[in-house]
C-alpha cells in the first residue's frame, strides 16, 4: 500500500494544465533607406492551454544592442556653463520599449520584475566608469533617451482579440540604432513568470546607404579623403555657379 501511494502523491502534486506563450513578429528584418521616417511593427501571440483570466498579465520588451554612453554635467562657473564631470556607461540598451496589459507595479513585485531585467526603472549599465556618484548619471541618460523616444514604457497598450491572442504595436523611430534587437513576451500568472519567449529583430542599412556606411567603417581613412574632396569639388561647382550669374 505504501509503494502505491508515493506514486499517486507525485501524480497529484504535477500540475494538470500549465500555461504556455507563442509569439511572433510581423516583420523580423527592418530595411533603413534615405526616405526611413520610421515605422511600427507588429508582436502578436497567443497563450496555450489558458485557465482563468483573472491574475494573468503579458509584458513584452524589446531591447536594441547594447551601447557604450558618456554622461556629462555640466555645472555654471563664473557665468559659464562647464563640463565637469563626466561617466560611461557600458552596456546599456540602444533601443528600449516596454509593453504591458497594466502598469507594472500591478503585474508583479519590484524583485521579480529587477530578476527578468523588466522595467526601465532596473535597467543597469553591466559597467560604469566614474570618480563620482553614478546613480545621477544614469538617471540622466534615461531621461535623455526617453526625450529622444528611444526608451518608452507603454502600460495597458497590448490588445487582446480574443480570450488568447493578443496583439501590440512597437514603434521604430528614424534615428535607432543598427543590429540586433530581441523582442521579449513575458506571461505573468498572479506576479509570477510562467512562460517567456525571445524572438530576434534585425533593423539594417540598405543600398547606397549601407554601402557608405561599410566604406566609413572599412576604411576610414579613405572615407575622411573622399568626403574633403566632396566638399571641394561642391565648392568649386557653386563657384562656377555663382561667376555665370554675375
Amino acid at each position: 500500500m505504501k509503494r502505491l501511494l508515493i506514486p499517486v502523491l507525485l501524480l497529484l502534486a504535477l500540475p494538470v494544465r500549465a500555461e504556455d506563450v507563442v509569439s511572433g513578429l510581423g516583420q523580423d528584418v527592418i530595411e533603413i533607406t534615405s526616405n526611413y521616417t520610421g515605422s511600427n511593427i507588429v508582436v502578436f501571440g497567443t497563450v496555450e492551454q489558458s485557465g482563468a483570466l483573472a491574475g494573468r498579465d503579458i509584458v513584452i520588451v524589446v531591447r536594441g544592442p547594447g551601447s557604450d554612453m558618456i554622461v556629462r554635467r555640466r555645472d555654471r562657473i563664473a557665468g559659464v556653463w562647464i563640463n565637469r564631470a563626466a561617466a560611461k556607461l557600458e552596456g546599456m540598451p540602444a533601443y528600449y520599449y516596454l509593453a504591458s496589459t497594466q502598469p507594472l507595479a500591478k503585474v508583479a513585485t519590484p524583485d521579480v520584475m529587477a530578476r527578468y531585467g523588466i522595467g526601465m526603472e532596473g535597467l543597469e549599465p553591466t559597467a560604469i566608469s566614474s570618480h563620482h556618484d553614478t546613480r545621477p548619471f544614469r538617471d540622466a541618460a534615461l531621461r535623455q533617451l526617453a526625450r529622444r523616444g528611444l526608451y518608452r514604457e507603454a502600460p495597458g497598450s497590448i490588445d487582446f482579440l480574443s480570450e488568447n491572442l493578443f496583439r501590440t504595436h512597437v514603434p521604430v523611430p528614424a534615428d535607432v540604432p543598427r543590429g540586433q534587437y530581441n523582442v521579449e513576451v513575458y506571461l505573468f500568472r498572479d506576479g509570477d513568470v510562467v512562460s517567456a519567449q525571445s524572438t530576434p529583430l534585425f533593423i539594417d542599412q540598405t543600398g547606397i546607404e549601407r554601402r557608405m556606411f561599410n566604406f566609413a567603417h572599412n576604411n576610414p581613412f579613405g572615407y575622411g579623403l573622399a568626403t574633403v574632396f566632396m566638399a571641394l569639388l561642391m565648392g568649386w561647382l557653386s563657384s562656377l555657379l555663382f561667376r555665370q550669374q554675375a
